[in-house]
């Protein structure tokens, strides 16, 4: 498919380019939506992303960045925000109350907030891209047919 692999080039730059980035700015947000949005051009003619312009509009940079990704990508949550080393490190995750060493987190790290975060949405549109066929987070399990038998030991 031609389609995705000029998607995956797409994001690429586009984490290229926020890695280089010194600091957010209106241009940044308006190259993501512009480039690796679909959601946010629909919502916005119906005037569910205003509170996400406004924080753009005031330079509230870390809100707006959080609101990108709660509009964009709702099935993704913010798992993890650490400072260390003069270093923003984020992860996003769609099961962020599993534990960490068997979830499958976006992670991206950045010296400003704000671009931490967006590359960490732009890793988790990437993801959102690959996965052909959605597989359920939690097994879905059936209650038995019969009556159900303790096996338990407890003498």
């Amino acid at each position: 498919m031609a389609f995705a692999a000029d998607y995956a080039v797409l994001l690429d730059r586009l984490d290229d380019e926020l890695q280089a980035a010194p600091e957010a700015a209106r241009a940044v947000f308006a190259k993501i939506i512009g480039s690796a949005c679909s959601r946010i051009p629909i919502l916005s003619k119906s005037g569910k992303t205003a509170r996400m312009e406004r924080l753009i509009e005031s330079g509230a940079w870390t809100d707006a960045a959080m609101a990108l990704v709660e509009s964009e990508i709702p099935g993704w949550k913010l798992r993890r925000l650490v400072y260390e080393n003069g270093e923003w490190f984020c992860s996003l995750s769609r099961q962020p109350n599993m534990p960490a060493d068997l979830d499958d987190s976006a992670d991206a790290a950045h010296q400003v907030l704000p671009l931490a975060i967006l590359r960490a949405f732009v890793e988790a549109r990437r993801r959102s891209k690959v996965a052909t066929e959605p597989a359920p987070a939690i097994p879905q399990l059936h209650p038995a047919a019969g009556g159900v038998v303790c096996c338990d030991n407890f003498a």
